[in-house]
Order: structure tokens, then sequence, then C-alpha cells
């Protein structure tokens, strides 16, 4: 029997989102997601879409990811779906963090491991939520081949001169100081499913991908290649997020360390956790900030406006960087289901070729679909991102090239 079943784990710090797919047609077999691991309120949620059963959830104490892998591992066996499956081919962990050594799909040994924790410092929230997760997973079948898919390998071939930050070179090598990019499998995944929806090879277009949910990010791609992107050194740099501050001078640190007596911890909760949208108005919900925006809140339409106004520079500065558009695409949560941030990222842009039809814009839809007028001369998409199929895609290629 050949194994077709890739299990994807997206381990957090108190959480592990998972999906199993059938990569002979792509299918998904199950997912769900185990949430407040380490509490007494922890859930597991759990749905088997194989047999379009309905969703079951479990509520009580789940000490840590083993617990939280093992419970996962049980439900999935209810469904005849175990993780002792022959079927199973491998198992694909998203990592945040990967440096500047892993530009592609890893098979986890101890090197990658070793690797991996040593990038704890630049992603201190994530990489050891991963590292645990990959941890249990192994110990649970160490028989099968575990793969590392990293967020930052689609940014790795950005030109030194977007890679780059202007500060002393011998420093900034001897601390990793530079721009790595997230979202990685995301904008992978969009740049080429926009291509496709164009009816081209991601080598024949350029495209500028927004990925925009309570994180979010743009990137430059150029016939398949990310050549630029708005996250930095860590996920804070680039567009206003749901509770980050994105762009902001360095000194305001500096700033609010000596006038504002903060010490670099508060900081970075206040630049992490107490920005952004939620910073400006007091919530990171788009829906309830255009709620707001339609009773007349202006402190909400200020956040919307700064947040457009972020976002448009990026499109404009993007487009310089690429020469050539072909296509925009909007992606992730905000970027998939709010027109009115659509309407609004290229509201003045026609003379850069960007609009939007209006009833077009206007529809839901689960599937990739342009929202730009007929004959526009750079197409505007809607493109639902898809990590879980990225990172199962790719885990499965390696398995089966080894």
């Amino acid at each position: 029997m050949t194994a077709t079943r890739v299990l994807v784990l997206n381990s957090g710090s108190s959480s592990v989102k998972y999906q199993l797919l059938d990569m002979r047609d792509s299918g998904r077999l199950a997912n769900g997601l185990v949430e407040r691991i380490g509490e007494q309120s922890s859930r597991l949620r759990h749905t088997p879409l194989a047999t379009g059963g309905e969703s079951r959830e479990r509520t009580g104490p789940i000490a840590d990811h083993d617990a939280a892998l093992k419970a996962v591992a049980e439900e999935l066996a209810k469904d005849g779906l175990g993780l002792d499956s022959p079927e199973l081919a491998a198992i694909g962990h998203r990592v945040v963090h990967g440096g500047r050594r892993f530009t592609e799909p890893t098979v986890i040994d101890d090197a990658v491991l070793a690797e991996i924790e040593r990038l704890i410092p630049v992603a201190p929230l994530h990489n050891p939520a991963n590292l645990t997760g990959i941890r249990t997973a192994t110990a649970l079948r160490p028989d099968l081949p575990q793969v590392a898919v990293f967020d930052t390998a689609f940014h790795t071939t950005m030109p030194e001169a977007a890679a780059r930050y202007a500060i002393d070179v011998e420093t900034a090598d001897a601390h990793r100081v530079r721009r790595y990019g997230f979202h990685g499998t995301s904008h992978a995944y969009v740049s080429r499913a926009t291509a496709k929806l164009l009816g081209k090879a991601p080598e024949e277009v350029n495209v500028i991908v927004l990925h925009l949910g309570n994180g979010a990010s743009a990137s430059a791609v150029e016939k398949g290649r990310c050549v630029d992107t708005s996250m930095g050194l860590t996920p804070l740099e680039g567009l206003v997020m749901g509770t980050r501050s994105g762009d902001t001078d360095p000194a305001v640190i500096f700033h609010l360390a000596r006038v504002g007596e903060m010490s670099i911890d508060e900081i970075d909760t206040l630049l992490n956790k107490r920005s952004g949208l939620i910073g400006l108005c007091g919530d990171n919900d788009m829906r309830e900030i255009q709620r707001r925006i339609d009773e007349g809140d202006e402190r909400a339409k200020l956040a919307f406006d700064i947040y457009i106004h972020r976002l448009k520079k990026y499109i404009g500065a993007y487009y310089a960087v690429l020469g050539h558009v072909d296509a925009v695409a909007f992606t992730a949560g905000v970027g998939e289901n709010a027109a009115p941030v659509r309407e609004a990222a290229v509201a003045g842009l026609d003379s850069l070729g960007l609009a939007v039809d209006d009833e077009l814009n206007a529809v839901r839809g689960d599937g990739p679909r342009l929202i730009s007028p007929a004959g526009a001369r750079v197409a505007v998409a809607v493109v639902p991102t898809d990590e879980e199929l990225e990172i199962a895609t790719q885990t499965y290629a390696l398995v089966k090239r080894h």
C-alpha cells in the first residue's frame, strides 16, 4: 500500500492546529484545534471531514503538548485515521523561523532540531512551541519522516539590497540581524494560485501579495520568487496589524525608555500586543471597526485610515520594486472578507492600472476570483490562502523524492 496521507501540525505556545490530507487528490480527511493547553479549560475540537461527520469537542485539562497530540491521535483513531495507519506518509510541521540556512522543506534530524533551537532568540514566541510539537510527534511515530516547512523559506530569495538593514555589517552579522520575512507558506501558495487564476505559470507573472489577517504582511513576487517583503527580523515590521505597530521609528523605543521610563519588556509588549488597530481604537476585529465607522465613530475611522494609508504605501513601493505588476492578490481573514479594505487600498491608484469593480468586490465566495473591472491593466484578485495544503504539498513532495 502506498502511503499518501500527510498530517500537518502547527504548534503554538498553548495550541495545536492540525489537518490530515490525502495527497492523491489533496482531499481533507480531518482537521481540528487544541487550545488553552496547560489550563483547566483546555478544549479539543475535531472535525472528521472524510466521513462528513459532525464536529466533536473534548473539554477539560490537557497538561502539555504531549497530552494534546495523544488526544489528537485518539480522535483520529475514532475515524479510522490513527497515527499508526500505514497510509500516513509523513508529518509536516510549520516552523516559523528558519534563518538563512533553511531555504526549503527539510527532513528533521538532530542537527535540524539544534539549528531551530539556535534560532529561538529571533523567534522567542514561536520556535520553542514548534520544537515541542516536533519532539512530541517524533516520540509518537519515531519511524515516520518529520518534515519542517519554514515560514521564512520563501523569502530567502530576497536580494541583499532588500534583506539587509543599513547598520554596521559586522554587528548585523554577529547577531543575525537582517530581514527574514514571515507568512512565507501563504505568500508562496497565493502567488502561484494567482498565476493559475490568470492562466499563466508563476514564472510568467509579477504579483503583489497582501496577506491581511490579525498579523499582516505584503510581498513582491517576481516570476515566482520573492524579491521583497514587509516583515523583517521579526513579524513586527511592516503593515499596521491587529495588535502590532508595524513600521515605527526605532527612536520611539529610546524615547519611551528615557522619557517614559518604560522597560524593554514593557515596550516590547506595547509594540507587539497593544498597538496596531487595537492600540488605535480598542478593537482589532475589522468587522467591528467597520460597524463602528458606519455608526460615525471617528476613532475607528482614523484607525482604518492609518491601516489603509500604510497598505497603500506598500502597494506603491512594491509596484516600484517590481517595475511591472500583473496582479495584486488579497488573502487571509481580512483580505478575503473585508470588501471595504480592498476597495480603499486601491482607491486613487487608477494611474497604476489598479481598480476594483464594486459588484465583483461585494460578492463573497470560497474560491479565487477577480474583482477588477474587465480589461483592467492589472488584475486585482481575492485568493483564499491554504497554508496547510502548502505545507502538506511540500512535505509529500520531499518524502517522495527521498
